[in-house]
């Protein structure tokens, strides 16, 4: 089923039995260190401390950074988790989930302006990086994790997406994306299954 305009500019599958995703509600990183955490994003980067969990030695902290949607740390008091740095992009040497993290911004103007900020706070960061589509600066966080702030030169996220246009720029695409080109769906979908020592998350 081919994929419409919702009304606020946001595309989703329409099919009713589809989820009505809104964006992301939080990502959940790790930190070692809450205070500087907190003096990190909420001080140095303007995301504001929107709410706070602590339940045994476990701390569980969100930054909004925009409508409904927040950055949010773990934090255990009784392990030492260690941390480590790689540049975005740069390909892993051992098994891994998570690359980095992209936050918008509306326009090149408020990417120059978070670039002069981070310099202001002795945070390095890169020149202004064009991918085409999106443009961007890479910087890290005190945790040393990997950071991109991006605005949309061209919004791939509003509309219908067309297969065949610039936006999909791999030439050689994975099978999922010809079938979505050619038959407008997906063949078949992937089934999963629960970590075996899966803890609720109290938030």
């Amino acid at each position: 089923m081919r994929p419409e305009r919702s009304p606020d500019n946001v595309r989703f599958m329409a099919d009713e039995t589809t989820p009505r995703w809104r964006g992301v509600n939080h990502l959940a990183m790790v930190t070692d260190d809450m205070d500087a955490t907190v003096r990190f994003y909420h001080g140095v980067l303007g995301m504001p401390l929107v709410a706070t969990i602590a339940v045994g030695p476990m701390r569980h902290y969100f930054f909004a950074m925009g409508p409904h949607t927040t950055i949010a740390f773990f934090e255990w008091s009784s392990t030492n988790v260690g941390q480590f740095e790689k540049a975005a992009g740069v390909p892993f040497t051992f098994p891994a989930q998570f690359d980095h993290v992209s936050f918008d911004l509306p326009d090149e103007a408020a990417l120059e302006g978070l670039r002069a900020r981070l310099t202001e706070h002795d945070v390095e960061i890169t020149d202004v990086v064009d991918h085409g589509f999106v443009r961007s600066v890479y910087f890290h966080d005190n945790n040393g994790i990997a950071l991109e702030a991006s605005w949309w030169v061209h919004d791939a996220t509003s509309g219908a997406p067309d297969y065949a246009a610039e936006l999909f720029g791999d030439t050689d695409p994975v099978p999922a994306v010809r079938e979505l080109r050619e038959r407008g769906e997906l063949a078949w979908l992937p089934t999963t299954h629960l970590a075996s020592a899966t803890m609720e998350d109290p938030a």
